[in-house]
């Protein structure tokens, strides 16, 4: 997970997590102002109001209590009116000359909170009510199977959705909590109302208008370009599908998954079927070989959380990127505390401004935990390599480049690499081995572009009107069997608001960049391998110690946000579009694997 700067300030504010902000803190027009006085004005505002935001979002991330949470509250409206105001009062310089980093800053200001505020103070509180609450109903949600029972909460529904393989129980808990969301629905649709009006205030035709803005090329543009990547990958995730259902229909039987129709969603082991890892064990192609699981080694080795991380850190060190500051390690949450409640999920942090980066998880001796910890640190080296740029040019090129780098690091813990470090005792595997490793991948990367893609092309629809607020939950489904080939368990009905049952519906959090981030990660791999010299198949290519490949990597880090994203990603990879080919060529031995199971098979539905 990125907590990301200045987009991220203001996401997590709405969100309930925040300071109590020093009302000093103001935009105080001054029509004489030139429109590079008023970027660095803002730019300096922004350091100080920044600053103290992430402080107390730390505090309310490591020590949960009613304190925290009051301070939340009532930040959100006040920072929500400063970035509103702000923004606003940016439109002044519309047209005039001004140098072209002045331009590009004034245009991410527009841009930086995902829900614009209107300028009417009760409508800007409404909105900022909704949006806590939204996030709020759905992290208190419990579901009761049983009247005067216990109640479970989301993560222990998840673990039956994961772990069940009685259809009955899976329906059941798949319901429980989809049911949940109804109650948002009438909040989410006037949510939608303000959060448009905010938007038109900045001069735009609705808030999905404003979103698809963020990515140098018109909204049009942008939506033309997601749907160039998916069908580039669509042809893989078809056959993936058609297995996946194949082996479903084999366990369950045909009354249960139909062998030519969409998936039921309940069965893939995934509460969103959204991965479908789950059900791994259903699926794993040859039971019994060598896998890439170190569970074992980092338990009997001794690996505490520090050390963990301090694996992690090796391999960026390795490739000629600094080492971590020493405030890293001594304000960092590593491991859960025993005497308070934390946020447990694995998140990056920056500080302010400088060097202050820190880590919020807590670390198990897991082959899970483990890879998260490397992808985590690649926020905290892509915080590190843009600390000098100016505030509103400290994110990543587009937000698919910040959760693309530590991914593409994931894929350099090969079986070499891990045996290197000395947590795995084979330097390679057999292609028996090969084709279980890339299966389990699959079901994590491949099965997820299609609802990667899904959720905000939703929202789009909601935003400009093609989907009316009557028609939200049909539509919802018509666009999940569309692309990812499933179906709802039972009937649903307008009654219900399934979309609200995806945190990032509620929380307002535009999904986009995690569709982009799976296909630039393997894009970014391709081209660091190449700056390493890697002669061979991509999934075997690990850029550990390679210098040149780092000096390429914080290159492409330490531009941020500061020019377009064609600009930065040619840089690094010769090429100035996204390229979902490299996805291809890392899948070659599963997708070649994967047509000689489907051979006289009807795929698609």
């Amino acid at each position: 997970m990125i907590t990301k700067r200045l987009a991220w300030i203001a996401a997590a504010l709405l969100a309930g997590c925040g300071v109590d902000v020093d009302s000093s803190i103001t935009v105080d027009a001054d029509e004489a102002e030139t429109p590079d006085e008023f970027v660095e004005r803002v730019n300096r505002e922004l350091e100080e109001l920044g600053t103290e935001v992430a402080a107390a979002n730390w505090v309310r991330a490591t020590y949960i209590n009613a304190d925290t949470g009051l301070l939340a509250a009532r930040a959100a409206e006040r920072y929500a009116e400063w970035l509103s105001r702000t923004a606003a009062d940016a439109g002044r310089f519309d047209n005039q000359d001004m140098s072209a980093a002045s331009a590009r800053a004034l245009h991410l200001l527009k841009l930086s909170t995902p829900e614009p505020a209107p300028g009417d103070a009760a409508r800007r509180k409404e909105l900022a009510e909704i949006a806590t609450e939204l996030p709020g109903m759905y992290n208190t949600a419990s579901w009761c199977p049983e009247e005067g029972g216990d109640c479970l909460h989301l993560q222990q529904i998840e673990k039956i959705v994961a772990e069940s393989r009685d259809p009955a129980e899976l329906a059941a808990a798949w319901t429980g909590w989809h049911d949940l969301a109804a109650p948002m629905r009438p909040k989410y649709r006037r949510f939608v109302e303000l959060a448009n009006a905010g938007a038109r205030e900045l001069g735009y035709g609705d808030l999905g208008e404003m979103w698809r803005d963020h990515y140098d090329m018109s909204p049009a543009a942008f939506e033309a370009e997601t749907n160039r990547l998916w069908d580039q990958v669509k042809p893989l995730y078809e056959q993936l599908h058609c297995h996946v259902r194949a082996t479903l229909g084999d366990f369950h039987g045909e009354g249960v998954v139909t062998p030519a129709g969409p998936i039921p969603a309940h069965l893939l082991g995934n509460m969103w079927a959204q991965t479908w890892t789950g059900i791994y064990d259903l699926l794993e192609p040859y039971p019994g070989t060598q896998s890439v699981d170190v569970d074992s080694a980092l338990q009997a080795q001794g690996y505490t959380p520090e050390r963990m991380v301090r694996s992690a850190e090796g391999f960026y060190t390795s490739m000629g990127l600094p080492e971590l500051p020493g405030s890293f390690w001594e304000r960092s949450l590593l491991a859960k505390p025993a005497d308070r409640e934390v946020q447990c999920h694995a998140s990056a942090w920056q500080i302010g401004w400088d060097d202050d980066v820190r880590i919020k998880m807590c670390l198990r001796a897991s082959t899970a935990d483990l890879r998260v910890i490397y992808h985590e640190l690649g926020h905290v080296y892509y915080y590190l390599a843009i600390q000098d740029l100016p505030p509103l040019f400290q994110a990543g090129a587009h937000d698919g480049f910040h959760e693309a780098v530590g991914d593409a690091v994931n894929m350099s813990m090969t079986p070499a690499y891990l045996h290197r470090i000395g947590l795995l005792e084979g330097t390679s595997e057999s292609y028996e081995a090969t084709i279980n490793r890339q299966m389990y991948e699959a079901l994590t990367a491949v099965a997820f572009l299609p609802f990667g893609k899904l959720i905000d092309e939703w929202r789009w629809a909601v935003f400009d009107g093609r989907i009316a607020p009557e028609n939200y939950n049909s539509a919802w489904w018509e666009l999940r069997e569309r692309y990812q080939g499933v179906v709802a368990p039972v009937p649903r009905d307008e009654g219900d608001f399934d979309p609200g049952a995806k945190y990032h519906v509620p929380a307002n959090t535009p999904y986009s960049r995690y569709f982009l981030a799976f296909i630039l990660q393997y894009q970014f791999q391709r081209a660091l391998c190449d700056a390493a010299g890697h002669d061979g198949p991509l999934h075997e290519c690990s850029v550990y110690g390679s210098a040149t490949a780092g000096e390429r990597l914080w290159s492409m880090l330490s531009k941020g946000a500061s020019q377009p994203w064609q600009d930065t990603l040619e840089e690094l990879t010769g090429t100035r579009e996204m390229d979902a080919r490299a996805i291809l060529d890392y899948f070659q031995p599963l997708a070649d694997w994967l047509a000689g199971q489907n051979a006289g098979r009807s795929c698609g539905w």
